[in-house]
């Protein structure tokens, strides 16, 4: 959980700074992509620990 928190972070001021800069426009991309990486990443964490977990 740890690591979703801080890809989040990092995500988030990437965002920030590529949408304040003058010129740094890549950045937001990048902030973008790691937003999308990350949820994926939540995705596929769930979907497994859900398979993991015994019937009652």
């Amino acid at each position: 959980m740890s690591l979703f928190l801080a890809l989040i972070i990092v995500a988030i001021v990437l965002g920030l700074i590529g949408a304040v800069a003058d010129g740094l426009l890549f950045l937001l991309f990048i902030g973008i992509a790691v937003l999308a990486a990350d949820l994926v990443y939540l995705t596929l964490r769930t979907r497994r620990s859900i398979r993991r977990r015994p019937a009652r």
